[in-house]
């Protein structure tokens, strides 16, 4: 039984997993990762590269996740997934990746630039 170890990215958000063969329970930073994402946009999010392979409930997965929110490290793990699915078995790929799941989404926030409120936004201008 060998492990897959892979990581993804989302804006600020990293996440490192560890992938093996098993029963299919997913292990976010210590806890199920129905705890640690509530909501379920977020849980089909983490699961959606698993249910475009059809490979639900055979991968048990631990993850350590940090930075960003929420939604960003929830695309973080999705990614990673994904990327460790391709190592096991690159004959999946074309599937990942017409469902845009094998995209490192670069976007990031915009740095503040020095004489401006925020990244664009400029102090008010008064005339007199």
């Amino acid at each position: 039984m060998s492990t897959t170890n892979t990581s993804g990215r989302r804006k600020t958000a990293v996440a490192r997993i560890y992938l093996t063969d098993g029963s299919g329970a997913i292990t976010v930073n210590g806890k199920d990762y129905k705890e640690y994402f509530p909501t379920l946009p977020l849980q089909y999010i983490v699961n959606q590269a698993f249910e475009v392979t059809e490979l639900l409930g055979k991968h048990d997965v631990k993850v350590n996740v940090a930075g960003g929110g929420v939604k960003g490290q929830a695309e973080a793990v999705r990614l990673a997934i994904a990327k460790a699915i391709v190592e096991l078995d690159a004959e999946k790929k074309p599937a990942l990746r017409a469902k845009g799941l094998m995209t490192r989404d670069m976007r990031m926030v915009e740095r503040k630039k020095p004489g401006r409120a925020k990244a664009r936004k400029r102090f008010q201008f008064s005339k007199r």
